[in-house]
């Protein structure tokens, strides 16, 4: 290569791809899609993409697992995990659960509960083929019945068992149902409203897009999406996608509501006999 043509491919060919380089991440970047690598700070699960606050199933591949097929397009399918007979003591773990956590031992039986939090698709709302989207905005009534619909002694959890549900097969009594490490965003959806891991969002995400926060059971989306009904139905539990705190997400944090209040960050996940 002569020096004439070095100096051209240095002034000229290399910043022209520089420059398309960064068109190209522009444009994407407008469109409020990014796809999601394999590092360790991606919000979304393989085989998601990050839309805006959303984590929404590639559309040009199969459903991702946990997803599978369904009429409606990819949902969760309907998966119970076995809960053994646990006894723990519950206490502060950290100093924000200082004066808010009375030490106290639980004890709950053998059960079996939604591997998901229930879908739009499952409830029966889903529009716009969004039906592994978490379903919220039920009363604790509504949400106990359709529990009671889908299987003989269906119901809403109580609050020990949905604790032990979120703590069981681990070694000690985490903070969090995946364990001691950080709330950080690809581990669940919250603060998606405000911040810190989203901005503008208005309601649930994707379940089962957050792999990295499952429980030891295998239980998706415990902490964030969104909170949980618990019987009988003044309290949710796990924090949501509106949570802008990650004290919120604790597995002793409640969110105390009204009675027959329907509130966009609250959804279920049932329980039945084992």
């Amino acid at each position: 290569m002569s020096a004439s043509e070095g100096a051209a491919d240095c002034h000229g060919r290399r910043p022209l791809a520089a420059a398309l380089v960064l068109l190209a991440i522009g444009a994407t970047i407008a469109a409020g899609v990014v796809r999601r690598g394999t590092g360790e700070g991606a919000r979304c699960g393989p085989g998601f993409l990050a839309a805006s606050a959303r984590c929404l199933p590639d559309p040009v591949r199969p459903c991702p697992p946990p997803l599978a097929p369904s009429p409606l397009g990819c949902d969760a399918p309907d998966v119970r995990v076995l809960v053994p007979e646990t006894t723990l003591v519950l206490g502060p773990s950290d100093w924000e659960a200082e004066g808010r956590v009375t030490p106290r031992t639980l004890h709950a039986g053998a059960f079996r509960i939604d591997a998901f939090e229930v879908t739009w698709g499952r409830w029966g709302g889903a529009t716009g083929g969004d039906a592994a989207r978490a379903a919220s905005g039920m009363t604790a009534a509504e949400a106990a019945d359709f529990c009671a619909r889908q299987s003989p002694g269906g119901r809403l959890p109580t609050e020990d068992e949905w604790i032990v549900a979120a703590v069981a097969g681990t070694a000690r009594t985490p903070r969090y149902p995946w364990g001691e490490t950080g709330a950080v965003c690809r581990r669940g959806a919250w603060g998606l409203r405000s911040g810190p891991c989203a901005k503008g969002g208005s309601g649930p995400d994707t379940v089962g897009s957050h792999p990295t926060g499952d429980s030891a059971l295998g239980l998706h989306d415990l902490a964030g999406n969104v909170a949980e009904w618990i019987a009988p139905g003044l309290a949710a539990k796990g924090g949501s996608w509106a949570s802008d705190l990650a004290a919120e997400l604790r597995i002793w944090a409640r969110l105390e509501l009204p009675s027959g209040a329907r509130d966009p960050r609250v959804g279920v996940r049932c329980v039945y006999p084992p």
